[in-house]
């Protein structure tokens, strides 16, 4: 528990320090969500049945394409599949979900 604890402040002192870059990475998350969402918009109905899919795969869709990126680099090194897989796609999706929480403007 001692060393997840100097990771932990040793992490966020890294942040600190590249707080500029980590905005610039975030907010370049949020521009291609609004991408894939605008994109899909064409595809799906305007309505509340289509707006949940279009959202769930908007949300889905950078995540994954991050995870896939690294795994197939490692594949094509490696030849058997990326270990850090879904660990990768689990953090990217919580820093989306949590920047896409924090400028949500929509109405409940």
């Amino acid at each position: 528990m001692f060393k997840q604890l100097i990771v932990l402040i040793a992490l966020s002192v890294g942040i600190i320090f590249a707080m500029s870059y980590a905005q610039v990475g975030v907010q370049w998350l949020l521009n291609a969500h609004d991408w894939i969402t605008d994109i899909l918009a064409e595809v799906f109905s305007g309505g509340r049945a289509g707006n949940i899919p279009k959202n769930l795969i908007a949300l889905l869709s950078i995540p994954l394409l991050v995870g896939l990126v690294p795994a197939i680099v490692y594949w094509m090194v490696r030849r058997h599949w990326f270990p850090y897989f879904m660990q990768i796609v689990w953090v990217v999706w919580l820093i989306q979900a949590g920047a896409l929480i924090v400028v949500y403007k929509g109405a409940i």
